[in-house]
């Protein structure tokens, strides 16, 4: 005999002990012997027992309570598609919302405007947590940026570049320039609760320049310069790749007035089986590998004391610049990213 409560059983064990108690009662067993057999109640035997006889085995076992899977949603599955689609694809202000990102309370206005179903914040919450969508820091894009030419650029131009690259012999170089300052400092800093930390920094203020090339097969070239980027520290530097690649060079920048400058096109001209130079589409940084080196590098130097003089600085980041040269893995996986895994 069972002493077990059913009643504190699984679902799965409850209907197997309600199944026996069938059996053993279609056996011509009695049903208090039945019950004291199955360890349940006299009087739980007898209902088992009614229902069988009106609606067989299935009327004897027991359903988990709720609603079935699938069932009772706002949403038709269809269009649960072309919801999670539109939001992969399309930012709010894009379909004409006063939003910026896809937070709860944009999806649930797009809902109400596209399907005419209105849904409460919560709701929207679970329906995003089904579909297996969570808040995530967003990739920063120029309002300005042609969605379209991105498109042209990664599926069509660049491939293109590619090819004449290999047939040519060409090595591809992704090049961009980026600015250090002293007073730049990035971070958090650990301090009391209620007090703010602060930072000491000099009054006279340092900057200096760099500008550098990556390749998706781990190379990087550079070179630290003082003031703005002019034609002429840029042909200096393209010259200076030329002698270190000893082949032709296929150099992608972005477009910057002075990468189109009436002198740089004029020194390319003349080395036209030396070099020739590709522009990313407008506004689309993100595009070139580069400046993750480039985020890697203001890591670095502003994580140091900040400078106190331009020498302080120029050190640092040509420590840092020399440590990605010789380290090729991690200047591949700049790569690895989302955003210029095209560039692989």
């Amino acid at each position: 005999m069972r002493n077990n409560d059913s009643r504190t059983l699984q679902l799965d064990a409850l209907n197997e002990r309600r199944s026996q108690v069938v059996a053993c009662l279609k056996k011509g067993m009695t049903q208090k012997a039945a019950a004291e057999l199955c360890g349940m109640s006299q009087g739980t035997v007898v209902e088992i027992n009614k229902l069988y006889k009106t609606g067989g085995l299935k009327a004897v076992l027991v359903v988990k309570n709720g609603r079935p899977k699938g069932t009772g949603r706002t949403l038709t599955s269809e269009q649960e598609k072309d919801a999670q689609k539109l939001i992969a694809d399309k930012t709010p202000d894009q379909i004409k919302l006063p939003y910026a990102l896809w937070n709860r309370q944009a999806v649930s206005e797009m809902i109400q405007r596209r399907y005419d179903r209105k849904l409460s914040v919560r709701a929207v919450g679970n329906y995003l947590k089904r579909w297996g969508y969570t808040p995530q820091k967003p990739l920063h894009k120029a309002y300005e940026q042609r969605p379209e030419a991105v498109c042209q650029w990664v599926d069509v131009e660049y491939p293109l570049i590619k090819n004449m690259a290999q047939n040519e012999g060409a090595e591809i170089l992704w090049c961009d320039e980026t600015g250090l300052r002293s007073d730049d400092v990035r971070g958090r800093s650990y301090a009391p609760k209620g007090i703010t930390p602060s930072i000491r920094v000099n009054q006279a203020r340092h900057g200096c320049s760099v500008i550098s090339t990556v390749t998706n097969k781990g190379s990087m070239r550079w070179m630290v310069f003082s003031g703005a980027l002019n034609a002429k520290v840029l042909t200096t530097f393209l010259g200076r790749l030329l002698k270190d690649e000893g082949r032709k060079c296929y150099v992608i920048l972005d477009n910057l007035r002075v990468h189109h400058s009436k002198k740089v096109a004029e020194w390319v001209d003349k080395r036209s089986d030396q070099i020739r130079l590709f522009f990313l589409p407008s506004y689309s940084p993100e595009l070139n590998p580069v400046e993750l080196a480039n985020a890697s590098l203001k890591h670095a130097v502003t994580t140091h004391a900040p400078a106190r003089k331009k020498g302080q600085m120029e050190k640092v980041a040509k420590s840092h610049l020399r440590h990605l040269q010789r380290t090729p893995k991690k200047v591949k996986a700049f790569f690895q990213k989302e955003s210029v895994k095209y560039a692989q």
